[in-house]
């Protein structure tokens, strides 16, 4: 009777899928780590020292307490960093994340054989949060070769290199679970993203994201999560961005250099799609055009709808900025655009936003009501540089002075009138200045804003 009810038993159970024991020696050493073996040499420790002012105390305004707390306003301290990094040649050139290194004074890169060096950033750029530093006095370093991100599928086997939480170089394997991710990045970035399930957390940041063969196709940057650790979704900038990073470094530039769209535009969702008699969902549409911009000169018009950057989708602002920063300046990528039902084609240079009208930049001297501020005439190189929407004009703030930030202004701010005065030119404004003394009135932009400062001199 048992032996009839254990088969019924088995009869009933759920058929599983066959599992076995590994069958020969090379199914038994199947393994990652000469893999890790490999990379990981190349994959670097970062610590970085910055000085930074302390915050200013609540009480600072306070009459009774404020002189209490006089000494911990403004009073520089000394914050440190921990990341990763990766060297990308044997002369020492290596790749981290701007919140590692950025603005630091004082960077060390300790190597897995614990051979440390000082190290200076070469390029930097907090938008896209990348870094690029020279190793110094190095040589014949172990390096680590780049994969042409664009190749990169969902599912690949990943791992991910780093030093998290400073515990010392850890590795952790995954796939890529998403790719052309925008948007969706912590802190600063603000871009273009490959994602992965491969865990990473506090310390990776800077750190490898290679495939099976040992390539880098991404730098690890940030993680969503609720927690503060790991959660599944890290996301790691790509190698094709990486590599737009380098070239421009040892063209010796300090900044990272865009490629001026000189238009804004939006995504195409479904009801967008349908309203301009498009098949499915996709494409940036044009909104708006700049009389300068390389797409106009191209003959693209408001309306039309980007769908291709050299061959490759974009449905984001963002993705096209990515695909357009990839090219490079004064390389010309192909533009695939909709318009009227139809599917045209045109060639698109890159290009550096004009610096045109001259910004003529003026600064007021210590006789000035304003010492120290420096103004400058509007124009796209100008509004690039604060983030300022392209058709934006006036007089712009470059930089307020000591003066001038206790006044409130900051920089990016647009001077509107002084007093009810206009400024035509920079000059304009230290001259309106000194005759609207002693209360002084200044109107401005800030943003979306608009903002009224009052003072007496």
């Amino acid at each position: 009777m048992i032996r009839i009810l254990s088969i019924l038993f088995l009869l009933a159970s759920p058929v599983y899928a066959e599992t076995r024991v590994p069958q020969n020696q090379a199914e038994i050493s199947l393994s990652f780590a000469p893999l890790v073996k490999q990379a990981a040499p190349a994959v670097v420790n970062i610590y970085a020292r910055r000085v930074v002012q302390q915050s200013r105390s609540p009480f600072a305004d306070d009459p009774f307490f404020g002189g209490l707390f006089r000494d911990l306003n403004n009073r520089p301290r000394v914050q440190n960093s921990l990341g990763s990094g990766v060297i990308l040649s044997a002369d020492g050139i290596a790749v981290s994340n701007y919140h590692v290194v950025g603005q630091a004074t004082d960077i060390r890169v300790v190597l897995n054989d614990r051979r440390e060096f000082e190290a200076r950033v070469l390029l930097s750029d907090e938008e896209v949060d990348l870094a690029i530093l020279q190793l110094l006095d190095a040589t014949d370093m172990p390096h680590m070769d780049l994969r042409d991100s664009d190749t990169v599928e969902v599912g690949e086997l990943v791992l991910a290199i780093g030093n998290p939480f400073g515990v010392g170089q850890t590795v952790s394997s995954g796939i890529v679970s998403g790719l052309a991710r925008t948007g969706t990045a912590t802190g600063s970035a603000r871009g273009y993203f490959i994602q992965t399930d491969a865990p990473i957390n506090p310390g990776n940041s800077g750190g490898a994201l290679i495939d099976v063969a040992g390539r880098l196709i991404g730098v690890n940057t940030s993680i969503l999560t609720r927690s503060g650790g790991s959660n599944g979704i890290g996301f790691a900038i790509p190698s094709s961005l990486v590599r737009e990073f380098v070239s421009q470094a040892r063209a010796g530039q300090s900044r990272f250099q865009r490629p001026w769209a000189g238009m804004t535009g939006q995504p195409v969702d479904a009801d967008l799609s349908e309203s301009l008699g498009l098949g499915l969902p996709g494409g940036v549409v044009v909104v708006q055009m700049h009389p300068a911009s390389p797409f106009a000169t191209a003959g693209l018009e408001a309306g039309d709808v980007v769908s291709t950057v050299d061959g490759q989708p974009v449905n984001t602002p963002a993705e096209m900025l990515f695909r357009m920063s990839v090219r490079g300046i004064g390389e010309a990528a192909e533009i695939t655009f909709t318009r009227g039902g139809r599917t045209r084609s045109a060639d698109v240079t890159m290009m550096r936003p004009p610096a045109d009208p001259p910004s003529d930049p003026v600064t007021s001297d210590e006789r000035a009501v304003l010492p120290g501020l420096t103004v400058a005439r509007l124009n796209p190189a100008v509004a690039d540089e604060f983030g300022l929407p392209f058709g934006a004009t006036g007089i712009v703030v470059i930089d307020p002075g000591p003066y001038g930030v206790r006044a409130g202004l900051q920089s990016g701010d647009i001077i509107r009138a002084i007093n009810g005065l206009a400024p035509r030119a920079p000059s304009d404004v230290d001259r309106i200045l000194k005759r609207a003394a002693p209360r002084i009135q200044i109107e401005a932009q800030r943003g979306n804003r608009r903002i009224a400062l009052r003072f007496r001199v």
